[in-house]
C-alpha cells in the first residue's frame, strides 16, 4: 500500500512550525517496532511521535501490543471500544456468520490498548487512535507523547484534525514562511547566489529542485525569507535581462525539451 499519511501529516504540521525530523517505515514485527520507537524516545525532547497502521483485528496488526511491550506496560481493555466490538460481533452473527471465540478474540485486539493511553476518537468515525504520554508527555521538557493512529487515510485525517491538531500541535512550534520561485536556468547557474544567501541568512532553509520549470524554495522566519527572496528574485531577473542569460535560458529549455519523454 502506498503511504500517503506521512506526506499529509507533514503538510498539516508545517503551518504550525512543527518540523518532521524523520519518517521511518517498519514491518509488522515486534523487534522492528521496538527498535524504531526506542530510537525516537532516545532523541531530544519534548517529542511527538506519530504512528499509523497496525491497530486492526488481523494477525499482522501488532502496534498496540508492540508499543505497550516497548514501554514495559500491560495492555488494558478500553471499554468504549469493547462496546463497539460487541455490537460489531452481534451484527456479524446477525448476518449468519459463525462469529466464534477466535473471531471475537481477534476483534478484541482493537480494544486492548497500552495502559495509561487515552482514546482519540473523531466524531465522524468509529475507529479511534490513542495517545500515550511518556515522562509526563509533550507538555513537559523531558516528556514525549506517542500517538497511535489507524492506517486508513480518512481516519488519520479525521483524528488529527479533531483530536491532535488542537491539543498537541497548535501553538507549539514557530510557524515558518515558505516562498517559491520558478526559473528557466540550470540550477548550477544559481549556486553563486545560493552561497551568498546561505551566508547572509543562515536560518533560512533553501532547496533547489530540478524540473520544468526549475524551482527554488525558501523556508524560515518571515522577515528573513522575504529578504532572501528579494535577493534571489533580483539575481534571476539580472540573469534574464542579460544577453548571455537569455541565450543560456533558451539553450536550457531546448535541452529540457529533448530530455522529456515524447508522447
Amino acid at each position: 500500500m502506498r503511504d500517503t499519511n506521512s506526506g499529509w501529516l507533514a503538510n498539516r504540521l508545517q503551518p504550525h512550525g512543527v518540523t518532521v525530523t524523520r519518517v521511518v517505515t517498519v514491518p509488522d514485527d515486534f523487534a522492528a517496532i521496538d527498535e524504531a520507537l526506542s530510537a525516537e524516545l532516545a532523541r531530544s525532547r519534548p517529542r511527538l511521535i506519530l504512528t499509523t497502521g497496525g491497530i486492526g483485528s488481523t494477525p499482522d496488526d501488532l502496534t498496540y501490543e508492540a508499543v505497550a511491550a516497548s514501554l514495559g506496560r500491560p495492555l488494558v481493555v478500553a471499554t468504549e471500544v469493547e462496546r463497539w466490538v460487541g455490537a460489531a460481533v452481534i451484527w456479524t452473527r446477525g448476518q449468519g456468520f459463525d462469529a466464534d471465540e477466535l473471531f471475537v478474540d481477534h476483534m478484541m485486539k482493537m480494544a486492548r490498548i497500552p495502559e495509561g493511553a487515552t482514546l482519540l476518537r473523531p466524531r465522524s468515525a468509529y475507529a479511534p487512535g490513542v495517545r500515550v504520554d511518556v515522562d509526563g508527555g509533550i507538555d513537559q521538557p523531558a516528556g514525549a507523547t506517542i500517538v497511535v493512529l489507524p492506517g486508513v487515510p480518512s481516519l488519520v485525517e479525521a483524528i488529527f484534525t479533531e483530536a491532535i491538531e488542537p491539543t498537541l500541535v497548535a501553538g507549539r512550534g514557530d510557524p515558518k514562511s515558505v516562498v517559491e520561485l520558478e526559473h528557466g536556468f540550470p540550477e548550477s547557474v544559481l549556486n553563486r547566489c545560493f552561497v551568498a544567501l546561505a551566508e547572509r541568512y543562515p536560518d533560512v532553509q533553501l532547496g533547489s529542485y530540478p524540473g520544468s520549470p526549475m524551482l527554488v524554495r525558501l523556508k524560515g522566519r518571515p522577515d528573513a525569507v522575504d529578504a532572501a527572496y528579494a535577493e534571489l528574485k533580483e539575481y534571476v531577473a539580472a540573469l534574464e535581462a542579460g544577453p548571455a542569460g537569455q541565450q543560456l535560458r533558451r539553450a536550457w529549455a531546448e535541452q529540457v525539451r529533448i530530455a522529456e519523454p515524447q508522447p
